[in-house]
């Protein structure tokens, strides 16, 4: 079995996809989905295939029961705690030897593109995702607590390989598209790997 943890749009076949944002739980009742075609509150129309789960919560599957979890730029949106809790379902729940690939935004390349003048100070906090963004729509900016989701905690490889590492996985970095997943480019974008951290861990 495969999950594809934080799929939000990218649902893939064969895999579990699995995510919690506001727009896949309203997608499931009819007449909100058919609303959110008319008012584009949410930037997606959320798949109906989307299995519903908070990943901040215990996982709902038995241990040792998964062959590989792949999770991009969800890891992001947890508090340093809950996201060490996170890594540790993943660990449950995979077989020996099974993978964890994890894609996170890097807080390396943002603070290096600040001090190198590529970044404005004023545009800082944007760049790092830790704020809600402004939208042309006044209803969108109400419902921004509601609809939108800064960043929680960012990562440099250096220390998500440690927290990896001190989590039971055999870690390395890797580049897009490289990987132990044999059908990787099914369920990996190009435009979510870069500027990104991509670690692949395999359960001791």
């Amino acid at each position: 079995m495969k999950l594809n943890l934080g799929c939000a749009g990218q649902v893939v076949d064969g895999w579990i996809n699995v995510d919690y944002a506001l727009g896949a739980r309203l997608a499931k009742i009819p007449f909100l989905r058919v609303l959110n075609r008319k008012l584009r509150l949410f930037d997606l129309d959320w798949d109906q295939r989307i299995y519903l789960h908070d990943l901040s919560k215990p996982f709902p599957w038995a241990d040792n029961t998964i062959d590989i979890v792949y999770s991009s730029h969800a890891l992001e949106y947890f508090s340093r705690d809950d996201g060490r809790k996170f890594i540790a379902e993943c660990y449950r729940v995979l077989r020996k030897d099974g993978i964890l690939r994890l894609v996170q935004h890097d807080l390396r390349y943002i603070v290096v593109e600040y001090i190198e003048g590529r970044i404005r100070a004023d545009n800082f906090l944007e760049h790092l995702g830790v704020r809600y963004g402004s939208n042309k729509s006044v209803l969108k900016d109400r419902l921004a607590p509601f609809i939108q989701f800064p960043l929680r905690c960012i990562y440099d490889a250096p220390t998500l390989l440690q927290i990896l590492g001190q989590a039971g996985f055999d870690v390395a970095i890797k580049a897009p598209f490289e990987s132990a997943i044999g059908d990787i480019r099914n369920v990996e974008l190009q435009g979510r790997t870069e500027h990104a951290i991509i670690i692949e861990g395999r359960r001791r």
